[in-house]
């Protein structure tokens, strides 16, 4: 079974009328007007290029000393604590 959710939307009166007119011309119903430009305009959306990580990595080498397994003295050591 298909369910559909009932809303009101508030637009203007020129657009509104534009939608009817396009409605009336492509003999098909406002609401499918109004479904189509959403579905256009959601599936717009998804094609977009995101966000992409530049990752520059950096030399280094671990102090000594400094064990990566055992968190709390390594955020230890980054605060200063000895």
């Amino acid at each position: 079974m298909l369910l559909c959710m009932r809303t009101t939307i508030d637009i203007s009166d020129e657009l509104f009328r534009q939608a009817k007119r396009r409605a009336a011309d492509e003999s098909t119903t406002l609401r499918a007007v109004v479904e189509n430009a959403l579905r256009a305009w959601l599936a717009s959306r998804r094609k977009g290029t995101g966000y992409r990580l530049r990752w520059h990595p950096e030399k280094g080498a671990i102090q000594p000393g400094v064990d990566l397994d055992d968190r709390d003295a390594l955020f230890d050591r980054m605060d200063g604590r000895p």
